[in-house]
């Protein structure tokens, strides 16, 4: 933002959500509504400042008057609902002119900030719900409403546009963007780059392994891939081609690592917050949840940065001229102080909004601790960074709410769900190969948080479902489950299998409350929405759109479409981990039992690093990759008993101990 006026308008703008959030004055309709159509104004107004445009053009004007229009249907909607209540909602004509005007702001300003493929799915969804529906056949089919009808749910209730994902967008996301503007801005970015090198600088593939520590913590604090990628890897990229790896691998590296920050506790970016808002599931079990997780694919990406280094023969470095940790955290421990401040707050059992109000409070007076301390003018900076931030992601969470509307009128989540169990023939496996694709293709034009939106809305009770039933098929293979429920299964058929799919979802919802532990059931239904999380990251990594791995491309030089296969490949733990969602306790279990299937798959996840890359310790041939592909089932694969786990470890050792003795005596041969 370059006007001061328009800065003050930002600065202002972000002190009314504060304010709103902390003391709970407005309602959440009319703080949507304003979050929108102030988001809507500084959008329209940021494009003047193009250098494209000058105050004499006609888009000039354009952008000004859409400014009004936005503001003017904010005002709108809080002036006259209840006057349109108190019309037993019939609408007139004004009614209809704000609702239209407001749901193509909505279709404008989401191209202008996400292109085109979000609004032509809103185009789509309204035409469905309006007309179209009638015309598809089979269980797609829906007769269509009225205009007045849809306009109403889409504008003036809850349902629609200032729905759940425009309260999340003004509320939780809001506030912790502003928390890490103010964490960048008071130079925790700088802090985390040197800790980083002082963490993993001195091992094999140092330099790499730097940008995975550097990365994942700076992305446990944005949540943006994107921005991620950017602010570290202008400085890891060099880096890592400096100490011998190639460009492409380094870029691609940097992407899959910067994906992963949105899966790292404590922020975890907005789709987090739309997950506990979903679910029910409190934010602090979520990130708490998520922690093991998270770390098992940055071990991923680290196993690929390791791996290349034994293939290119890097040996670690050692920089006599570099700080030792204390050094770091003599000069930067007041950063790990809002952390804690924030993480202290969710768990005294304070709202996310609340704790993130305090984390940001914390920032200012911490910084007081160091040699900068943040003055009045880089506090308005961060504010105003934080809102510049923020204006893509506030206008797709306030116009994805008309697709959620679309969707839970007509019931297309059900049929789509109908769709895949007709495919998948109720194999969960399947089930999560499918909803992959279906994230792939979404997330070619959706960004990360709608394409998990929309996903979840569609298949996430289809998975929980699947989830649940094959652990109630666990315990009746085991005998585990009591002789009525055995001979009320059995009712439905001979196969277990069939009769639990056949049988009544209100039976099957008894059985599960019945059987199952309270706790295990959230664990499932938690572990159903991270499976879809998760698969919505691969946006960001896989080709044919892949915007993190652009950006590294841009940064390193290199061809964008090869790096995007290079870091497609190096975060293949956006696809394994998920799978241990569905079939292991990672999520739903205990913590004895997660902690058991952590250790086993830091393992497997190894050997499947070194099959992908063709090299462990040194190059593999098909024998090594048959015993590694052995040893990672055998050590992920959780249902088997503890002795197989062993056999599978004892494979992986055996393998790394034998290439680790041969290259040793190749090495002292050619010495």
């Amino acid at each position: 933002m370059k006007s001061k006026y328009l800065r003050w308008a930002a600065f202002f703008f972000a002190l009314f959500h504060i304010y709103c959030n902390v003391f709970s004055s407005i309602s959440e309709l009319w703080l949507s509504a304003i979050h929108f159509g102030g988001f809507c104004a500084i959008c329209a107004l940021m494009t003047n400042e193009s250098d494209k445009v000058s105050t004499k053009s006609v888009g000039y004007w354009v952008n000004v008057a859409l400014a009004v229009v936005a503001i003017l249907t904010t005002a709108y909607l809080i002036l006259f609902e209840n006057a349109l209540y108190a019309r037993e909602t019939e609408y007139i004509l004004s009614d209809y002119v704000f609702s239209l005007i407001a749901i193509g702001l909505a279709i404008e300003f989401t191209r202008r900030t996400t292109g085109w493929f979000m609004p032509a799915l809103i185009l789509i969804s309204l035409s469905y719900i309006l007309f179209l529906g009638r015309y598809i056949g089979g269980v797609f089919s829906f007769p269509g409403l009225s205009l007045e009808t849809v306009l109403y749910r889409s504008f003036f209730t809850s349902e629609g546009m200032f729905g759940l994902t425009a309260q999340i967008s003004s509320t939780f996301v809001f506030m912790f963007i502003i928390f890490g503007s103010f964490l960048l801005r008071s130079g925790a970015g700088d802090f985390i780059v040197k800790l980083s090198q002082c963490l993993a600088g001195r091992y094999t593939g140092g330099a790499g392994l730097v940008a995975v520590v550097g990365s994942g913590l700076m992305g446990s604090v944005s949540g943006s891939a994107v921005a991620n990628t950017v602010s570290t890897g202008v400085i890891t990229i060099p880096m890592m081609r400096k100490s011998g790896f190639n460009a492409q691998f380094s870029a691609g590296v940097v992407a899959a690592a910067s994906t992963g920050g949105a899966l790292m506790p404590p922020v975890m970016g907005a789709g987090a917050f739309v997950l506990a808002s979903y679910t029910q599931i409190s934010y602090l079990t979520i990130i708490a949840a998520s922690a093991l997780p998270a770390i098992l694919y940055f071990l991923t990406v680290s196993y690929f940065v390791r791996i290349e280094a034994k293939r290119l023969g890097l040996n670690p470095t050692h920089d006599e001229n570099s700080e030792s940790v204390i050094t770091v955290l003599k000069e930067g421990w007041h950063f790990i102080i809002s952390l804690a401040v924030l993480v202290g707050f969710l768990v005294s059992g304070r709202t996310p909004t609340t704790s993130a109000a305090f984390a940001i409070l914390s920032v200012i007076g911490a910084s007081w601790l160091s040699p900068n301390p943040m003055r009045p003018a880089d506090i308005f900076d961060a504010m105003v960074d934080g809102v510049k931030t923020m204006v893509s992601t506030a206008l797709l969470l306030v116009a994805v709410g008309i697709i959620i509307n679309v969707v839970t009128t007509t019931g297309i989540g059900n049929a789509f769900s109908l769709m895949i169990v007709d495919w998948a023939q109720g194999s969960l496996l399947i089930t999560l190969i499918l909803v992959a694709l279906a994230s792939l293709v979404l997330g070619m034009g959706l960004p990360v948080t709608a394409s998990y939106i929309v996903l979840a809305t569609l298949s996430a009770p289809l998975i929980f479902d699947l989830i649940t039933q094959s652990q109630l098929l666990v315990a009746l293979q085991a005998g585990d489950l009591p002789s009525n429920v055995t001979a009320t299964i059995g009712l439905f058929g001979g196969d277990p299998l069939i009769a639990l799919q056949e049988m009544p979802l209100e039976m099957k919802q008894l059985i599960r409350q019945e059987l199952l532990d309270p706790e295990m059931l959230t664990g499932m239904l938690l572990s159903a929405h991270l499976i879809i999380f998760w698969l919505s990251q691969d946006s960001n990594v896989t080709p044919p759109v892949c915007l993190a791995a652009f950006a590294a491309a841009g940064i390193a030089g290199t061809r964008p479409m090869a790096t995007g296969l290079t870091s497609w490949k190096v975060a293949k733990g956006l696809y394994l981990v998920p799978v241990l969602f569905a079939y292991s306790p990672l999520i739903s279990g205990t913590w004895p039992e997660r902690i058991e299937v952590f250790i086993w798959s830091c393992m497997g996840l190894y050997a499947m690093a070194g099959i992908l890359q063709w090299h462990l310790e040194e190059k593999i041939n098909w024998l090594i990759a048959g015993i590694l592909l052995l040893s990672a089932i055998l050590l992920m694969w959780a249902p088997f008993p503890m002795v197989f786990h062993f056999i599978g470890a004892a494979l992986l050792i055996a393998v790394v101990v034998i290439q680790n003795r041969h290259a040793k005596s190749i090495a002292a041969t050619s010495n």
